[in-house]
């Protein structure tokens, strides 16, 4: 069940997961909460979203997002994995014996039909007036334009490419399975121009057909339904073609549809990608933020994309990308229609946008009557809902005042009717346990970790760790660091090392506990730290000596053993010189 653990693991968010229990706020490149398995106060609880774990630091728990819901829920691994799925939409059956190499092999075959799907559309084109015409003349698409989104053209007979893809070997199953086949047994795009939709690296993984000549009948647009390789919610149009203009710019334009994309390339305007007629979700925004932070929207500014906005925001918060809005001029509906009057007026609408909440504040104040004391209240209840969603406190406080101005109201006001709120959140969060419980009992050896963590961040301090006898630590998984820095020692430790990946959680647990304890530390604190917490590690090794020998010495006074109660005397006597000069 490895591959389906891999699966439900990359189409959930460990922070979303775990923000259904724990009110989550973000801290830096992690987020932090108060623990869900004691009653303390300040945050302790860590989740790290690069790192894909969690850890509480109050309880010493950690792992990762299916330890979590065993923990909270007290399940099996195998009922935490169930649930997940259920969550991830994630099918367990495809997972049985053989069931990764099957499914590998299903979507070799899919992209392969797709890719020949692709270029039967583009001869198709090719020989078809009449779509030439539409393409080249009424959208005024380039040849090259063309060629880098694939688009072709679906003839109106009834199951030409199905014909096509049988000769080359595909079965129907196949065809249908890549979401090529109607509910009939023939051709799912009929009469339309093509626009492959590719992933990331530019292999095609479904279409969009959209209709040469608008009526009531059909649909404008048809999409490849959900498929082994198409998922809506995750699928970035155009990512592949603006992947490079995005990180050379660092800036990121997302629109509302495939032809926006593809216009606003044609007049080398390419930074620009599309959710592609769904609702922009934390997918869309992480396949992005790899290439750059710096995220700017072109929606609607009707209610429909007011409210979408408004959605974005947490969502861009969580993510951890900065947000602006780019507003079009009166009267123009899309940014094709507006390239089409004139591009230098997209891209200054482009570079025009601003931040996302001063936006929407804005929005909420035209549409209301800020004379009236209801339109104050409805106007207030929006914007603070906004405010709310904003993890930074300088961010929230800058908002506040700027809603004052709008409704001139006291900031006093305004903070208690925000404050409401949060406790409002935290009402609405799963319980998890009676925080009058109290906290939970601390692992004696857990200073150990704090010592590897700092040591890890340190290259400094890795000399330290030649002279130590590595069976003072505790455990195998510290030995086996310990060891590491006493032999590969020098280098800063980032990821988990080659020779520690039996130990991957642990160290990932350590990195996190150095950024959550050490980061803000200088060089001499953390070297001088790190010699202290050896010191401690030899002492309290010197310390289970004592109290073994101690021991042996209580067994061998009983036992009448005179030589060997001398031995060990012998044994204390020096031992316990050696405590007392640890601790000096």
């Amino acid at each position: 069940m490895q591959d389906a653990k891999e699966e439900v693991r990359a189409r959930l968010n460990i922070e979303d997961v775990i923000g259904e229990y724990v009110h989550l706020k973000r801290a830096g490149r992690n987020f932090k909460g108060l623990s869900p398995f004691s009653g303390e106060k300040t945050p302790s609880f860590v989740v790290s979203p690069d790192k894909h774990i969690w850890h509480d630091f109050s309880s010493n728990k950690g792992g990762d997002v299916f330890t979590f819901i065993m923990e909270v829920e007290g399940i099996d691994f195998r009922a935490a994995l169930e649930h997940l799925a259920r969550k991830a939409g994630v099918d367990l059956t495809v997972y049985d014996t053989k069931g990764s190499q099957e499914i590998a092999k299903k979507k070799k075959r899919l992209l392969e039909a797709n890719d020949l799907a692709a270029s039967y559309y583009q001869h198709s084109l090719i020989n078809n007036q009449h779509a030439v015409e539409y393409v080249f003349g009424k959208r005024g698409l380039s040849k090259q334009i063309v060629q880098d989104f694939r688009v072709g053209y679906a003839p109106t007979s009834g199951d030409a490419l199905v014909q096509f893809l049988n000769k080359k070997g595909f079965t129907n199953a196949e065809l249908s399975q890549a979401g090529l086949l109607n509910q009939y047994g023939g051709d799912l795009f009929r009469g339309r121009m093509m626009i492959s939709l590719m992933d990331g690296t530019g292999q095609v993984i479904g279409f969009t057909g959209r209709i040469l000549v608008d009526d009531d009948k059909s649909p404008k647009y048809l999409n490849t339904p959900q498929t082994l390789l198409y998922d809506k919610g995750r699928h970035v149009f155009g990512l592949s073609q603006a992947k490079e203009s995005i990180r050379s710019g660092d800036y990121a334009v997302i629109v509302e549809g495939n032809m926006d994309v593809i216009s606003s390339h044609q007049v080398y305007i390419p930074q620009v990608v599309a959710t592609a007629g769904t609702a922009m979700t934390e997918y869309h925004l992480k396949a992005l933020v790899r290439l750059s932070s710096h995220i700017r929207l072109a929606f609607d500014s009707d209610k429909a994309g007011l409210a979408a906005t408004e959605r974005a925001i947490p969502i861009a918060q969580n993510v951890g990308v900065e947000l602006m809005i780019i507003s079009l001029p009166d009267g123009v509906k899309d940014p094709d229609e507006l390239i089409q009057r004139d591009p230098k007026l997209w891209q200054q609408a482009i570079d025009a946008a601003e931040p996302s909440v001063d936006w929407i504040i804005k929005q909420y104040a035209l549409r209301e009557d800020l004379n009236t004391a209801a339109g104050k209240r409805r106007f207030t209840t929006a914007a603070l809902d906004v405010v709310r969603m904003l993890s930074n406190s300088v961010e929230q406080d800058h908002y506040l005042y700027e809603v004052t101005k709008y409704s001139d109201s006291s900031v006093e006001a305004l903070v208690d009717r925000l404050k409401h709120g949060d406790e409002a959140v935290e009402k609405r969060l799963r319980g998890v346990i009676d925080k009058s419980k109290g906290s939970v009992p601390q692992d004696a050896d857990s200073y150990q970790d704090n010592l590897l963590a700092a040591a890890l961040i340190d290259s400094a301090t890795h000399d330290l760790f030649r002279s130590v006898d590595i069976t003072t630590f505790v455990g195998d998984a510290r030995q086996a660091i310990a060891e590491y820095l006493s032999t590969h020692g020098g280098k800063l430790v980032r990821e988990t090392p080659e020779q520690l990946q039996k130990y991957d959680y642990y160290v990932k647990m350590l990195l996190l506990k150095a950024e959550y304890r050490y980061a803000d530390w200088n060089d001499q604190d953390r070297y001088f730290e790190t010699a202290r917490l050896l010191r401690q590690v030899a002492n309290e090794h010197r310390k289970k000596q004592k109290d073994n020998l101690t021991e042996q010495l209580r067994d061998a006074e009983t036992l009448g053993d005179d030589t060997k109660a001398n031995e060990i005397r012998s044994q204390l006597n020096k031992l316990i010189k050696e405590i007392q000069s640890g601790q000096r």
